[in-house]
């Protein structure tokens, strides 16, 4: 089969190229920053299997998908004056952080229940004899880049799996990154289409739109409690840690911890990294299924939009019970916003979330 690299073909001769069905290879690995037209770029490097995003020269994140990780993901993700807002581990592990939940890496969608299957924790750590429980997401392809001044676009396909490699959905998705001085913006469309088999999404609290914080980030706790960090150290947490300040707040004008198992058009989670006020929002879409969604935002550091698992967040007040007929699609919209240097207050997050649903 003929292999065509996307990063170096004009936007037509790529279409051809998909429609006669050659495989679209990303192998470029030019700099980042090509031309003064396209200061947000994607570069490729399948060795890696990962593409990276640049604004201005400076890394902002990358879609990887690694063999060992059973989804592909966004990591790690950076704010516009370079620190990571991210957790470091398993890949690069940072002093004094947590290294529970393997599968909690960067950013990612997926699900803990479809057709009986987890897709939510699927990792390295679960045993051989388990592991039909679980299912895969795989990297199928890339359709499309797009470099730009703007923004930088990026096309993937996936495919969700399950233990004997049936495709139960096949996923597109269209990744838009935004940056300037001191915000970056992750917009992602995401449409699950069911292949042979009806789909089942039942209620479950494991999912859906997902990313893993750094450290600084978390939720300071009062209450006694230890975890071993990346370095093999115990850290006791009762003893309060300085450099956890995370603090969530809903569009609803909830707080803290509450924020878990309640609905949101956004929620945004503020603290301090290097003496640097950030804050990293993610934002529901009205057109969403379940709209406005549900919040599973931890003070350990996973912060969630879940739309399906509402019989469990809503302890039995409501049910969904989503399914697709073979066929059938469905599609989900969300955006990160990631603010430094500034607070960033509800009526300015407002304001953005009032943009991002006029684009789509």
């Amino acid at each position: 089969m003929k292999i065509v690299s996307c990063l170096t073909l004009k936007p037509s001769v790529l279409a051809m190229s998909l429609l006669f069905g050659f495989s679209v290879s990303c192998t470029t690995k030019q700099p980042a920053r090509s031309t003064a037209e396209e200061r947000i770029t994607i570069t490729a490097y399948e060795a890696d299997r990962k593409l990276e995003v640049h604004i201005d020269g400076k890394l902002f994140t990358a879609y990887r998908y690694p063999t060992d990780l059973y989804k592909p993901v966004l990591y790690p993700v950076h704010a516009a004056n370079g620190t990571p807002i991210t957790r470091g581990w398993p890949y690069e592990p940072r002093p004094a952080e947590r290294t529970d939940h393997p599968h909690q890496v960067g950013m990612w969608l997926n699900y803990g229940d479809v057709n009986g299957l987890d897709f939510w924790n699927n990792s390295n750590a679960i045993k051989p004899e388990n592991k039909h429980r679980y299912g895969t997401i795989r990297h199928h392809a890339v359709k499309r880049v797009q470099n730009g001044n703007e923004q930088a676009e990026l096309e993937v396909q996936m495919q969700w799996l399950s233990p004997d490699n049936v495709v139960l959905l096949q996923e597109e998705t269209r990744y838009i990154f935004k940056g300037d001085a001191n915000s970056r913006i992750i917009d992602r469309i995401t449409t699950l289409t069911a292949q042979q088999q009806e789909i089942s999404l039942e209620d479950n609290k494991e999912g859906f739109y997902a990313i893993r914080v750094a450290r600084e980030l978390e939720h300071p706790t009062a209450s006694p409690a230890k975890y071993i960090d990346a370095n093999g150290k115990e850290v006791d947490l009762s003893t309060g840690d300085p450099a956890v300040t995370g603090k969530y707040l809903s569009s609803r004008a909830v707080e803290g911890e509450a924020v878990w198992g309640t609905r949101a058009e956004w929620v945004a989670l503020r603290g301090t990294i290097k003496d640097q006020p950030v804050s990293v929002t993610i934002m529901d879409h009205p057109k969403n299924v379940g709209f406005p969604t549900y919040w599973m935002a931890r003070g350990y550091g996973l912060f969630s939009a879940n739309p399906l698992g509402q019989k469990v967040l809503s302890e039995g007040k409501e049910e969904l019970h989503f399914k697709l007929a073979p066929g059938e699609a469905v599609t989900f919209r969300y955006r990160l916003l990631i603010k430094d240097g500034q607070t960033q207050t509800a009526d300015s997050t407002h304001h953005a979330y009032e943009e991002f649903n006029k684009l789509y």
